[in-house]
């Protein structure tokens, strides 16, 4: 009877650990796909500053130097 209720007791333990594992597993999915999201949204972003710059750059370059001034 003690033998049964040892067997009942690591099934039970296999089948709480079957279930965390796939919890873990699509809780890992999910993590991946919002990692990617925002790499993409970093790079966007990235690329978004680099042409606010040359643009900023580029108008800096246009003022009138302080030297030419009176």
């Amino acid at each position: 009877m003690a033998n049964s209720d040892t067997i009942d007791q690591i099934a039970e333990r296999v089948d709480h650990l079957l279930l965390r594992h796939e919890e873990l597993q699509t809780t890992n999915t999910l993590l991946s796909q919002q990692v990617q999201s925002l790499s993409l949204e970093r790079d966007q972003l990235k690329s978004r500053l680099a042409a606010a710059r040359a643009r900023v750059d580029a108008l800096i370059d246009r003022l009138p130097s302080a030297a030419t001034s009176p």
